[in-house]
């Protein structure tokens, strides 16, 4: 279980980050969990996207 400072890979994107809050999705009817990160791998110029909310099973915990 991810907690709140815990660090957070994406398993599809590779970006990583920490957990900062909890959220859901309705997706076709069912409920999801979603982890919300702020990255630490960000490059860019845009802040708005350096934040990421995806569901919990696309994240795993980061080995330190």
């Amino acid at each position: 279980m991810l907690s709140i400072g815990d660090y957070a890979l994406h398993q599809k994107t590779g970006q990583l980050g920490q957990v900062f809050g909890y959220g859901h999705q309705i997706i076709n009817g069912a409920y999801f969990t979603t982890l919300k990160v702020m990255l630490t791998t960000y490059q860019g110029n845009d802040d708005r996207s350096r934040f990421v909310e995806d569901v919990y099973s696309t994240w795993s915990k980061a080995q330190n």
